[in-house]
């Protein structure tokens, strides 16, 4: 395991830090932006979130840190509180810069993941009533072996590319391994 996306609650920080020891944890974008546009009036939010998100569109981390700076400077005087969460959370919104530029889409937040949820709890509200719980496995198993199969022949989440790139540094590769679904 190599990096974990999940929102700022502490006990999951813990959990992963205890658990999934050596990855990087990074903070959802989402999220935290969420967070960071509570600590500013609703009329000034949409021009904070604009300067905020030019952190993220910075071609390297070493740039976004430097833009984070910037931007807190500029913004410290009106948004004391909203800077001192963007401040304090430099490391944690800008993990994923570490890793292959190719997979900065698909790792900066949980988006990919809350959209399967909620693909998952609207097909299961529609069935309501499960016989049992061997239906109800029956059910989201199959689902989440379309999505991985989706994510393997389809629409690749990550190409075996820029996989390659995470595992080059490891001094080991990637072999194309055949899947047998029971």
């Amino acid at each position: 395991m190599k990096l974990v996306v999940s929102d700022a609650h502490e006990g999951l920080k813990s959990a992963i830090k205890k658990v999934l020891t050596g990855s990087t944890w990074q903070r959802c974008r989402v999220h935290f932006m969420r967070n960071v546009l509570s600590q500013v009036p609703k009329k000034c939010q949409g021009m904070v979130s604009s300067i905020i998100r030019t952190i993220f569109a910075q071609n390297d981390q070493e740039s976004a840190r430097e833009q984070l700076r910037h931007v807190v400077d500029e913004l410290r005087g009106r948004f004391p509180k909203a800077m001192e969460i963007l401040e304090a959370a430099e490391e944690d919104i800008l993990a994923y810069m570490a890793f292959p530029r190719e997979h900065w889409i698909q790792i900066h937040s949980t988006n990919p993941l809350e959209r399967l949820n909620r693909e998952i709890r609207r097909r299961t509200d529609v069935v309501c009533i499960f016989p049992n719980r061997d239906a109800v496995i029956r059910l989201v198993g199959t689902m989440l072996m379309e999505q991985n199969d989706e994510w393997q022949v389809g629409r690749r989440y990550f190409s075996l590319e820029s996989m390659e790139k995470l595992t080059q540094a490891n001094g080991f590769s990637l072999a194309p391994i055949a899947i047998l679904h029971k």
